[in-house]
């Protein structure tokens, strides 16, 4: 690699860290300057963040095209509600890492129906597959009584810690931005580590990986799963911060618009995620105060706008290719050394 190669790397990868840095130091200090309506809103964008995170892994790192990512948030958000409604149990030790637990056992069934079958599942195969997944627990929730059927489950109770219940508002944010910050932070090493590089591997050369001997089904219902798992955390928090979980939650509607946060933003990127999530409420809360029965057809072509013209997202402005889809080994001089694992090769092409 050049010289000039090396610098221009550099200066990208130090664009996103410039860019992750603003965004943490803006959102840790947002509270003190806005009111509690304003803080309410953030709190939700901090919770569809992490659902956005989890569609990013798959796509942009794994290449699996999941319109499923609502099913997991869902599923998660319905079963913590009912464990608090119906058993009275309202511990946040107990209710978050249920709702992760569900999210990951629902992503690993769904996974052995649609990527881990004998034969490599083609993208329109997993897509449509999770799609169906989506629609149907939607409709089951929609005609089931015992889950509140159409109006589903209102009235949650808070959260608690050591008997001392988490209230919406700035407690709440903080408790959000925290799990965000810890969850972006993991993902972005995942993606760094050597298991992140053999996802680039499959993303990019999936046959090629699969000659190399690597089991390419078994490492993307791996990152399935634990896409799975960080939708089903988001469900959960959604859950308790709205008081209410309901069939909109768990179709493909919502997980369309998780595709659109992710598009909008940048994907592969992770940062690209949360702006799309932000950005993108943001405008809708405007464009809906100005034009109440219109502005999807405003918000639409915006989006089909950047879609079109910017296919990388938002982040495409300043993050190249390489890194959008992750820079892997620091090559510090302009020797010509040649890994002799293929995988390299891949994220480097």
């Amino acid at each position: 690699m050049s010289s000039s190669g090396i610098q221009a790397n550099g200066q990208q990868r130090r664009k996103i860290v410039w860019i992750e840095a603003a965004l943490l130091i803006g959102f840790s200090a947002l509270p003190l300057a806005i009111n509690d309506f304003w803080v309410l809103f953030a709190t939700r964008v901090f919770i569809l963040s992490l659902l956005a995170l989890s569609f990013d892994l798959v796509w942009g790192y794994a290449g699996i095209l999941s319109f499923g990512q609502a099913l997991f948030f869902g599923v998660a958000g319905y079963s913590c509600a009912l464990l608090a409604t119906k058993l009275g149990v309202t511990s946040i030790l107990a209710l978050l890492p249920l709702a992760a637990l569900v999210g990951l056992v629902v992503a690993l069934a769904l996974a052995f129906l649609v990527i881990l079958g004998r034969r490599i599942p083609t993208t329109v195969f997993v897509a449509l597959g999770t799609l169906t997944g989506s629609y149907i627990v939607e409709r089951l929730a929609r005609g089931w009584s015992y889950v509140g059927g159409q109006n589903g489950i209102s009235s949650l109770p808070r959260l608690t810690i050591a008997g001392h219940e988490i209230e919406e508002g700035k407690v709440y944010y903080y408790l959000a931005l925290a799990i965000l910050i810890a969850t972006y932070a993991g993902l972005r090493w995942l993606t760094r580590s050597q298991f992140g590089l053999v996802l680039a591997g499959v993303r990019l050369q999936e046959s090629r990986m699969a000659f190399f001997g690597y089991k390419v089904q078994n490492y993307k219902g791996a990152v399935f799963a634990l896409a799975g798992m960080i939708a089903g955390l988001s469900g959960g928090l959604y859950a308790f911060h709205e008081g209410y979980v309901g069939p909109g939650q768990l179709g493909p509607v919502l997980s369309t618009q998780v595709v659109l946060y992710v598009l909008f933003g940048g994907v592969g990127t992770l940062a690209g995620a949360v702006i799309g999530v932000g950005i993108i409420d943001l405008l809708s809360f405007f464009l809906s105060e100005r034009w109440e029965t219109g502005w999807p057809i405003v918000l639409g072509l915006l989006l089909l706008a950047v879609i079109l013209f910017r296919p990388t997202g938002l982040m495409g402005l300043f993050v190249s290719e390489r890194e959008r889809v992750g820079s892997f080994g620091k090559r510090e001089t302009g020797s010509a050394d040649k890994s002799d694992s293929g995988t390299t090769e891949a994220s480097t092409s």
